[in-house]
This record gives C-alpha cells, sequence and structure tokens, in this order.
C-alpha cells in the first residue's frame, strides 16, 4: 500500500513536471497542501521571475492552509530573490506540518528553509521520494554543487552506426516522430550546443519551434534556449541561420574579443544583437576547453546544455568525460562503410573502451530511442 505522504508528494511530482519546459534557470517545483485528507490547494512554478509552486498553492487553499500539510518537491528557499521566501509565506500561512522530497543544493538555501520552518514549531518531514524529485531537476542539482550543467548528447545513427554520407550529408536518417522528440530535447534545455562543421554543412537554426512539439503550454511560457556555437576560428558567416533567428547566440571561440564581441582586428562583419563572443583558452592540443565553457554556461544558469553536433565535437565532449547522457535515436537503415561514424573516438586497444548503462530503450515513430549513462569506472572495471 502507498504510504499517503508518498501519494500527495506524486502528486506535487506531477504538477512539478509542468514546469520541465519553462522554468529554466529555476528548479521544476510542485506543491500541494492538503487538509483532512483532501486537497486544499496545488500550485506550479511556471517561470523564473513569476511566483513559485508554494505561492499558487497557498493562494488556492487561502484560509484553509491553516492547520495543513504542505507537500513539496523542493525544499522552500529561505533568500529573498527575485520573489520573498516560500518558507516565510508557509509560516504565515499557519500551515502546521510541511513534507519536502529534497534538500536544495543551492548554498544560499541548503537546509536552512527547512530549519526556518522547524523554528517555527512547524512540523517537518525530509526525503519522500527523494530520488524522483532529484532526477526531475537533475541538471539543477548538478549546476548547484559542481558549477557544471548537465550535458545530454543527441545522436542520430543508422542501424550500421553511421550519421552521415562521407560528404556531411545527413537529412534525414530518423522519422518524424523522431525529430518532433528531438524538438522536446531542445525545449527543456538552457542551451542548444552545435560546432562550425555542422552549421557550415547543415545551416540549421538550431531552435525551438513549438508547433513542431506538440506540447500544449500557453504562449507566454515558451522560451528560446541559448543556442551555442564552438567556432574556434570563426569559420561561420555571418548569414547562417543561427545568426537570424530570434533568441541569444553565444559562439565559443579563441580569437580576440573585447567586452563579448569581436575585437576590432578579427571583426570582419557586422555582429547581430543578439549574438555575443566568449573566447576561451586552449588546451595543451590547442583545441577549445570544453570544461571552461560549461563552467561559462553554469554561470549564466544553464542547468541542461543539449549537444548536437558532428562525430569531431561530440566524441571530445565523450572522451573528455562530460556526458551525463546520451541519447541514440536509431534509424532501421544501412548507410554503408564509407559513412560517417557515431563518435570520432581514435581508440587503438580494448582496454581504452568506454561502457555504458542502458537507462531507457524505447520506439520513437519506427525509430529506436536509446539513452544511456557513464558507467562507473569502478563497475567496468569489475565486468571486465
Amino acid at each position: 500500500m502507498i504510504h499517503l505522504d508518498e501519494y500527495w508528494m506524486a502528486k506535487a511530482l506531477q504538477l512539478a513536471a509542468q514546469g520541465l519546459y519553462s522554468t529554466s534557470p529555476n528548479p521544476r517545483v510542485g506543491c500541494v497542501i492538503v487538509k483532512d485528507g483532501l486537497p486544499v490547494g496545488e500550485g506550479w512554478h511556471q517561470q523564473a521571475g513569476g511566483p513559485h509552486a508554494e505561492v499558487h498553492a497557498l493562494r488556492m487553499a487561502g484560509e484553509l492552509a491553516r492547520g495543513a500539510t504542505a507537500y513539496v518537491t523542493l525544499e522552500p528557499c529561505s533568500h529573498f530573490g527575485r520573489t520573498p521566501p516560500c518558507a516565510n509565506a508557509l509560516i504565515e500561512a499557519g500551515v502546521s506540518r510541511v513534507v519536502g522530497a529534497v534538500r536544495d543544493p543551492n548554498p544560499q538555501v541548503g537546509g536552512r528553509g527547512f530549519n526556518r520552518l522547524r523554528e517555527a514549531g512547524i512540523e517537518v518531514m525530509e526525503s519522500c521520494l527523494e530520488s524522483q524529485a532529484a532526477a526531475l531537476n537533475s541538471g539543477f542539482m548538478k549546476r548547484m554543487r559542481t558549477g557544471l550543467p548537465l550535458v545530454r548528447v543527441k545522436l542520430a545513427q543508422s542501424l550500421d552506426g553511421r550519421t552521415a554520407m562521407q560528404s556531411g550529408e545527413s537529412q534525414w536518417i530518423t522519422g518524424p516522430q523522431a525529430r518532433q522528440d528531438v524538438q522536446r530535447l531542445r525545449a527543456r534545455s538552457c542551451a542548444v550546443l552545435t560546432g562550425a562543421d555542422s552549421v557550415l554543412i547543415d545551416n540549421p537554426s538550431m531552435t525551438v519551434r513549438p508547433a513542431e512539439t506538440a506540447i500544449e503550454q500557453p504562449a507566454h511560457l515558451w522560451r528560446q534556449p541559448l543556442r551555442v556555437l564552438v567556432d574556434s576560428r570563426l569559420r561561420v558567416p555571418a548569414n547562417a541561420k543561427l545568426f537570424q533567428q530570434a533568441g541569444p547566440v553565444l559562439v565559443a571561440t579563441l580569437a580576440d574579443v573585447d567586452d563579448g564581441k569581436l575585437a576590432a582586428a578579427t571583426a570582419e562583419q557586422t555582429t547581430p544583437d543578439n549574438v555575443r563572443y566568449w573566447q576561451g583558452q586552449p588546451t595543451a592540443a590547442g583545441q577549445l576547453n570544453l570544461t571552461e565553457l560549461l563552467l561559462q554556461l553554469g554561470k549564466q544558469g544553464c542547468n541542461e546544455v543539449l549537444v548536437e553536433t558532428g562525430a569531431r565535437l561530440a566524441g571530445a565532449f565523450v572522451a573528455a568525460g562530460l556526458v551525463d547522457e546520451l541519447v541514440v535515436y536509431t534509424a532501421p537503415t544501412l548507410l554503408g562503410s564509407d559513412a560517417r561514424p557515431l563518435l570520432q573516438l581514435p581508440f587503438e586497444c580494448m582496454n581504452q573502451q568506454l561502457r555504458w548503462h542502458w537507462q531507457d530503450v524505447r520506439m520513437v515513430g519506427n525509430d529506436l530511442r536509446l539513452t544511456l549513462t557513464p558507467l562507473p569506472a569502478a563497475a567496468d572495471t569489475k565486468e571486465n
């Protein structure tokens, strides 16, 4: 039998999931207020700058919140940000008990919200459906703890593990349902990252197209993720579709930049108003330091980064150990032995192989979507 606390927390998690595509850079949070065994208020955080889940639920509950239990999927905030502290709102509403799913990893909160409630005489229970709540905000959790966003690499391959013809031609390997699924991955991401080679070959827009997601969401909640272009030598021209679409673009380069713009010595084209440049440091191999770039994106509030790029840059992310999740769409087609591989990883020995864990396997239209997470090194060694 499901415990009542878990039942109501599951309801709160369902509410929180409604913010999957709109709360960035804030976490997805849901709240249910229950009195005498019945729900009297509910809410979810819809977008940054707007009321938090607790506020929506308390407004619905009104006076019925007094003496009730509040189920919250993330520890109520205790600091003044863009909105007042939710811990204070719960105290002022007179709730008698708060059940929380997971502590907020934000060092500005980190247990302070729960402690403030306890100091006010409110009974607090923690860790109710903790793993489910943490999974819903895995990117936020990672960024707060490490400064790095969660990195999800999306790839599309043929049955023989190829991503494009030798010429670079790749549209389309997968079917329309898989492409719709990718739109949803973009919509939930804070940033979508690609490389110069991919843009020069395919000239993509890298935008979220709401009509193609099949997601029902109010128009004001739609947002465009930050588009990140890794272009070390500034090879992509100003007329690329990436630069012509509405929404912010960050170009990560090794070229000289001045105050977020191209320095006059290297500027051969007018920079669109929505484009900013970030100058990274080269690695020993002369490549852009991807860890440094991810730290920069973390500072900008990016919780989840979707990498959609070619075999070379995707392989660099994997080789550097920066990938938290691989999403590989596999189409029932053959491209042949001369076509391009899934990832560029110049391994020579079996002991260089990288093992992954099957997180999820499902059909998307006539294609397979494979979701994998890195297998810990200890588990890999034990298996070998």
